[in-house]
């Protein structure tokens, strides 16, 4: 903590985690961004198409989740991918209200040259970092994930 001079205490950006975190956020979205850009996709498409690549069949609550957005930020984004013919989702829902999504062959294709240019960033970031050096960052990431949703179930 550091003291203004109005006596208020504030947080030092130069030695906060947090800050620091939210640095780091924002350079490796304007990484992505730029990468995705010429390729016609935000982060969010190339997101969308990753999760349903990994896991097909999710549905748009599951989508919106997974990547960090409103469920109806999520709809628009999968009717225009349906329209554009990256995913397909049935005219019916096979069971209650949910039109489970997947991957077209043409959604596979797209995210494949998404998926290289994604992972040139995260390689490009973690330039100079050893493997074990990674590894370390990788679970001190998670393990901080999982104190800060561990404290907001308790609330």
């Amino acid at each position: 903590m550091i003291q203004s001079g109005d006596g208020i205490d504030g947080i030092d950006l130069d030695r906060s985690l947090g800050y620091l975190l939210k640095e780091a956020s924002s350079a490796l979205r304007s990484a992505m961004e730029e990468v995705l850009r010429p390729l016609g996709m935000t982060i969010t498409h190339y997101s969308c198409l990753e999760l349903l690549a990994q896991r097909p069949g999710l549905s748009n609550s599951e989508l919106a989740r997974g990547a960090f957005v409103t469920r109806q930020s999520m709809n628009v984004l999968l009717r225009s991918l349906e329209r554009d013919g990256f995913v397909t989702r049935p005219a019916e829902a096979p069971v209650g209200k949910v039109l489970p999504a997947r991957l077209t062959p043409r959604g596979c294709e797209s995210l494949e040259k998404a998926s290289t240019a994604v992972r040139s960033v995260e390689l490009r970031m973690l330039t100079g970092l050893t493997e074990a050096e990674q590894s370390v960052a990788l679970r001190l990431l998670r393990s901080m994930v999982h104190s800060l949703r561990d404290s907001d179930d308790g609330v």
